[in-house]
């Protein structure tokens, strides 16, 4: 008996070994990053058909008129619409759109399109950036199950993913610079169209993008985020901190809130998940901020391959001052003439939930940009397997950093019939140095940027 349970511990140990083996990608396959694929691990050749070009490093550096800290100027200001996609024509584009995508024609017919535009793969990331990927991609792997990883750092975990939850990650982990300081409002649209903007301060410290630090260094922490609101005067002075764990089942997410009314601070512990957002109306989960964050536990995760998929791309008029809201938030989703899509490959990962798990989502599908690892649109299903939220992400070069990022997102309920948006700002984000939001100790200390008189 005694034997039969050691071979059977054994061939345990061995399959696990070679589980772990799997994870890894040979010196061989890493060497593709920068020749036939990009440093990210994309495809950098064009597809058969010539509708989506060759990567050629993206936008390198900021077009003229562009000044620091001010909206973004559009790079591609002749570009027009090659056609446009509406509820009439849809059967002709259907195979590359998401079900998300198809069901807001449907529930928007005589409204809502798809202005479709020339491929530019415009996306792109400091050297540094690919150069810790490159390194990465021979030394990252899963850690409990997938809900961390370990010996990775400043750059994408898994460019060659060989699982659905390796490519969730490289989406959770993508580069967004190090340190960010931005204005943002936020909006829930109601079915007549009506909506109350309420305003925030955000600073965030990704501290897996210290360019001084290294993964012995995370102790488990991917990022510190701080958001105060501003306006409207009954929201006013409220602030959430949170402390945003790499493994958040060894550790939970670590949040606090302060109420400006009760001037009092209090433990968030359950901010993560599917706990609705306040500020959303209902209309966002914790976990659907930023297309999906945190732990990824509840769900099993499958690499379900590429597709060529029409997406938001390159949208700097939705955030252009000289669109204003009233043009911009229209009755069941925003106003078509100013949003720019593009054919672009993505991968598909889809999540089903656990046998056991709790969730408002049974099933959730993210399109993951191939050049950025930027989630661009997520379906999600409620319990009886309808379709029922459609998350949308309107992506632009940020090119002051540079990295792809969105410069708006959209969380449509199909049931409802209204819509949530995020980061209607201003300006754009600041870019600050990291060692003045760093203490000695290593936390976070947003204080430095106010006595510094950041916006």
């Amino acid at each position: 008996m005694l034997k039969k349970l050691s071979l059977i511990s054994a061939a345990v140990a061995l399959a696990l070994t070679a589980s772990n083996a799997l994870a890894l990608v040979s010196a061989q396959d890493a060497a593709k990053l920068g020749a036939s694929l990009t440093p990210f691990g994309a495809e950098k050749a064009g597809n058969a058909a010539g509708t989506i070009p060759e990567w050629n490093g993206g936008i390198t550096q900021a077009p003229a008129g562009y000044k620091s800290g001010k909206h973004h100027v559009d790079p591609f200001p002749e570009d027009k619409p090659l056609f446009t996609i509406t509820k009439a024509n849809l059967d002709q584009y259907k195979a590359n759109l998401t079900p998300g995508q198809i069901a807001l024609f449907n529930a928007y017919p005589n409204s809502f399109q798809m202005p479709v535009y020339q491929t530019r793969r415009s996306g792109s990331a400091p050297q540094w950036v690919y150069d810790n990927t490159v390194k990465n991609a021979t030394t990252a792997k899963l850690l409990d199950g997938g809900n961390g990883f370990a010996d990775a750092y400043g750059g994408i975990p898994f460019p060659i993913p060989q699982s659905g939850v390796e490519a969730l990650w490289n989406h959770v982990t993508r580069y967004r610079g190090t340190y960010i300081v931005r204005r943002a409002s936020e909006v829930a649209v109601q079915r007549n169209g009506d909506y109350s903007l309420v305003t925030s301060q955000q600073e965030a410290l990704f501290k897996y993008y210290n360019p001084q630090g290294s993964y012995a260094d995370l102790n488990n922490i991917l990022f510190y985020y701080l958001s105060f609101t501003k306006s409207p005067a009954r929201l006013a002075g409220g602030a959430t901190l949170v402390h945003e764990t790499l493994d958040q089942v060894k550790e939970p997410r670590q949040a606090w809130g302060y109420n400006a009314g009760q001037r009092r601070v209090r433990r968030a512990p359950n901010l993560a998940y599917d706990t609705p957002i306040a500020a959303a109306d209902g209309l966002r989960t914790a976990d659907d901020t930023d297309m999906f964050n945190g732990a990824p536990d509840r769900y099993d995760w499958k690499l379900v391959g590429k597709k060529e998929i029409y997406i938001p791309y390159n949208n700097y008029k939705v955030s252009s001052p000289e669109v204003k809201y009233e043009d911009l938030l229209q009755p069941g989703h925003l106003n078509p003439a100013v949003t720019r899509n593009e054919l672009h490959r993505v991968w598909v990962v889809e999540g089903t939930l656990k046998s056991g798990a709790r969730h408002i989502y049974s099933k959730r599908t993210l399109f993951l940009d191939e050049d950025s690892w930027q989630a661009a649109v997520v379906d999600q299903y409620d319990g009886r397997g309808e379709l029922w939220r459609v998350s949308v992400a309107y992506l632009k070069n940020y090119y002051d950093l540079p990295t792809t990022w969105s410069a708006l997102d959209v969380f449509h309920d199909l049931q409802a019939r209204r819509y949530h948006v995020q980061n209607l700002d201003n300006e754009e984000p600041s870019t600050i140095d990291f060692t003045q939001a760093v203490s000695d100790d290593g936390y976070f200390k947003p204080s430095a940027l106010r006595r510094r008189g950041t916006r």
